[in-house]
């Protein structure tokens, strides 16, 4: 039987940045005294090695769990198999590029400010045609310093490239962060992060995020978290500063307008089954990605033929494909390729079974 044609449980992949973070992770994955430490997110289906000070070959490449034991890089499967994981009309487009990268994102102090390049930024000066706009599940969170989780999202009305540049040459971080909008989070809530814009995750957040397959964050702060000095190149990306300037977009809107445009609020449909389906994120937001949640209080038969990465948020069940079962619980996550057909997704707990998937664009 083809890898392609069934359901491949993703193994852990953990991946350093320039935080801390990941206890909330791992409480979620069940893992024996959760703590935080430097790898403060998981990489989920991932094609894309991780940019980092310290170059590891492979970091960030997903390993998957075949059917007979074997361990193989989701990467190496795509390249022997493209249309039957991707899809015929996805590898016309895209090649054997999932054009997708989905994380797990626990963060136990505050990120960075920072921005993405758009599609036409990354053309320019990365010569890809993914740029990273990016969309926020949050799962939950933390109280850290006495703090409920936060992100802050959008410059306030009347910040100019000239007053983001003087905060940035006196790195007047009190002024950058003062510069943008300050929401404080809750399990549910939906946030579309589009390139240009400028944006930092908040202590105490626990998330997915979606976004275009790249790693290209252009940071404004010059020191880490515990004071260390970035290098240069990982607060430009290589392209300079004054180019990492030009990255954002100068939009200032008011506080409203701000979580009008940039939060979302989908509202669950039902099922016949019961299954209450809310599409987080839909090709109306983003022709970059899609993304929907399954709240399944018996069974759901999620069908259609694209592949997918499911995530397991809560509960225990079964993912029933012909006369084969694969246990799931929470904290797992599967890729679903597209020749795999239909999946049932049964709900063998007692409490409902919330499922995530996030798909590629169209």
């Amino acid at each position: 039987m083809k890898p392609s044609t069934t359901i491949l449980k993703l193994l852990s992949n953990r991946v350093v940045r320039s935080y801390t973070g990941g206890k909330l992770i791992e409480q979620w994955q069940g893992v024996k005294n959760p703590a935080d430490n430097d790898k403060p997110e998981e990489w989920l289906a991932s094609v894309v090695e991780a940019r980092n000070k310290n170059y590891i070959a492979g970091e960030g490449l997903s390993n998957v769990l075949l059917a007979d034991g074997r361990i193989e890089k989701l990467t190496e499967l795509i390249k022997a198999d493209s249309e039957g994981f991707l899809g015929k009309a996805h590898v016309t487009k895209y090649g054997i590029h999932t054009a997708v990268l989905t994380k797990v994102l626990d963060a136990a102090v505050r990120l960075s400010i920072q921005v993405h390049p758009t599609k036409a930024y990354a053309r320019e000066y990365f010569n890809s045609e993914y740029g990273k706009t990016e969309a926020w599940y949050i799962m939950g969170g933390r109280e850290v310093g006495g703090k409920p989780p936060y992100v802050l999202v959008g410059f306030k009305p009347g910040v100019t490239r000239e007053h983001w540049k003087k905060y940035f040459d006196t790195q007047d971080i009190d002024g950058m962060i003062n510069a943008l909008h300050k929401f404080y989070v809750k399990p549910g809530d939906v946030f579309l992060i589009e390139g240009g814009l400028p944006h930092a995750i908040g202590s105490g957040c626990f998330l997915i995020e979606i976004q275009e397959p790249t790693d290209y964050t252009m940071r404004v702060e010059r020191k880490t978290f515990d004071g260390s000095l970035l290098p240069d190149k990982l607060c430009h990306q290589g392209v300079g500063f004054d180019a990492m300037l030009d990255c954002f977009t100068y939009e200032g809107l008011t506080k409203e307008e701000t979580f009008k445009k940039h939060a979302k609020q989908p509202a669950p449909v039902i099922a016949g089954d019961g299954t209450l389906i809310t599409h987080l994120i839909t090709n109306a937001d983003t022709a970059c990605f899609k993304m929907t949640k399954f709240n399944i209080p018996e069974s759901y038969l999620l069908n259609d033929d694209s592949f997918k990465t499911l995530i397991v948020l809560q509960g225990v069940g079964m993912l029933l494909q012909d006369d084969k079962i694969s246990r799931i619980k929470q904290g797992e996550t599967y890729f679903l390729p597209a020749a795999l057909g239909g999946v049932n997704i049964k709900n063998s707990g007692n409490d409902a079974l919330e499922i995530i998937t996030c798909y590629p664009p169209e």
